[in-house]
């Protein structure tokens, strides 16, 4: 297996300009790269292939009824083998159209979910703590969960790894710590067509499958899908991103953060405060008032340390915690991905398309 330090110079270039800049022809990304064209769709060809990365296309649906993002993390007996914790929550809890992503180890768990509304969540965390009490799963506790309803809250980090790799590789490209909240909705509510519902839930599902692949799947055609992919990218309503494969260029560690705000001194939201936890290493930060949940990539125990120290620094400097933050670090080759990146599901039943089209995606 090529690890990171095996890659090419140029490799590691174009894999952070496919992070950047996912949404970029091959010519536009060798302009930014100033790389020939050639050399850029031969490297991406050749990074796809070995399985560096792939491509994802998240559904942008706080325009479509979707209110909430939900964090939940639970701690668990190690008595209970992690294959037998999955198949079990695979069958009760996994089912569930708004968990996106899930992720285990022997003695804890996370995972994410979008959702319409909150009796929804609550339904499933119900599930979820019924399910785990009556098998013995539970360590100590019930699951956490941490609700950010997008009116209220802010996502300054969705999963965007070109800060990270930027930093590993070393290349020294002056990214611009910009403030973008990915929960804020753009635009007034849509409402789609049975057609657009269709091609939507199909670009979600395959986000590598082509305009004329999607049009004959669904009996439309490739203009009338690459119209409408135009559409829904100007109106903010799908988001590219490209997920580099962390495990396979070296990183060994993912952290879990939950922090909560001493409530007599919170973050000022007003001018995103909070952002300055975010480091190269952060590639996801929601936050609300009075607290926030973090996903940090670190390449060794080193790294993670360095990055936790340096948060702690800020959080006390500043007096914003009266506790300590809750912190779960996962080896990201012993941690089982349960649900990896699973939009699909739920944009189907945010979205809604015809019966035929979930039968064909498997949803």
């Amino acid at each position: 297996m090529m690890k990171n330090a095996e890659l090419t110079d140029k490799e590691r270039l174009v894999l952070y300009g496919l992070a950047k800049f996912p949404d970029h022809t091959d010519k536009s990304l060798s302009d930014k790269l100033d790389l020939k064209h050639s050399t850029v769709t031969s490297i991406r060809h050749r990074l796809h292939n070995n399985e560096y990365f792939r491509k994802l296309i998240i559904p942008k649906l706080q325009n479509m009824g979707c209110q909430m993002l939900v964090a939940t993390y639970t701690n668990f007996s190690p008595l209970i083998p992690l294959e037998e914790r999955v198949a079990i929550t695979g069958e009760t809890i996994e089912v569930f159209e708004e968990i996106f992503f899930s992720v285990g180890e022997l003695d804890k768990g996370f995972s994410l979910s979008l959702s319409r509304d909150y009796a929804t969540i609550g339904k499933i965390n119900d599930i979820r703590t019924q399910t785990f009490g009556s098998r013995g799963l539970l360590e100590e506790e019930y699951s956490n969960m941490v609700v950010f309803p997008f009116e209220i809250s802010r996502i300054y980090r969705f999963f965007d790894f070109a800060p990270l790799l930027n930093s590993s590789f070393h290349l020294n490209f002056e990214d611009k710590k910009g403030i973008h909240d990915f929960g804020l909705k753009d635009m007034k509510d849509v409402i789609f067509s049975d057609t657009e519902k269709n091609v939507y839930c199909m670009m979600v599902s395959n986000p590598e499958m082509s305009d004329e692949d999607i049009g004959r799947e669904i009996g439309v055609s490739r203009h009338t899908v690459s119209r409408l992919r135009r559409r829904f990218e100007k109106n903010n309503l799908v988001r590219r991103i490209s997920l580099p494969n962390l495990q396979k260029l070296g990183f060994e560690i993912l952290t879990f953060y939950h922090i909560k705000f001493d409530p007599r001194n919170p973050p000022n939201m007003d001018n995103d405060s909070v952002s300055s936890l975010m480091s190269n290493s952060t590639i996801f930060l929601a936050s609300r008032r009075f607290e926030a949940v973090m996903i940090s990539v670190h390449m060794d125990y080193d790294d993670y340390k360095r990055d936790l120290m340096r948060i702690m620094q800020i959080l006390k400097e500043n007096q914003w915690i009266a506790e300590d933050p809750v912190i779960r670090s996962y080896g990201l080759s012993t941690m089982a991905f349960i649900k990896d990146f699973k939009f699909a599901p739920i944009a189907s039943k945010i979205v809604g398309c015809d019966f035929w089209v979930k039968k064909l995606l498997n949803i």
